[in-house]
């Protein structure tokens, strides 16, 4: 997750900090929503993944709750959009295109990108 988040730092242009904390609500996004079996799977795959998450359980319900947490750490819309885009990116290559294809789909993520 270093890498990823030195990527967004340089491709979106926000902090570091930033960048982490919505790295984490994004992870914590379908480890709310998802099933259990496969948000710990997919995490497995993504180093780093749990930690960041736990420093950002944000306790917002939803979509729209977890984009106002990022956008609360300092993203703006668009940012909070680029962010979330990259990240599915990246998650397709780590984990599986298919199993992040449904994790967007169960969740509602599509809406939000």
């Amino acid at each position: 997750m270093d890498e990823f988040i030195g990527r967004l730092v340089a491709n979106v242009g926000i902090d570091r900090a930033a960048a982490e904390k919505a790295v984490g609500v994004i992870l914590d996004f379908p480890a709310e929503e998802g099933p259990p079996d496969k948000v710990q799977s997919s995490h497995a795959k993504l180093p780093g993944a749990d930690a960041l998450r736990q420093q950002a359980v944000s306790g917002m319900g939803g979509v729209m709750g977890e984009g106002t947490h990022m956008m609360g750490a300092g993203l703006s819309m668009g940012e909070v959009q680029n962010v979330t885009r990259q990240f599915i990116a990246n998650a397709c290559e780590k984990v599986d295109e298919d199993e992040v294809g449904e994790f967007v789909a169960a969740i509602g993520l599509a809406q939000f990108v």
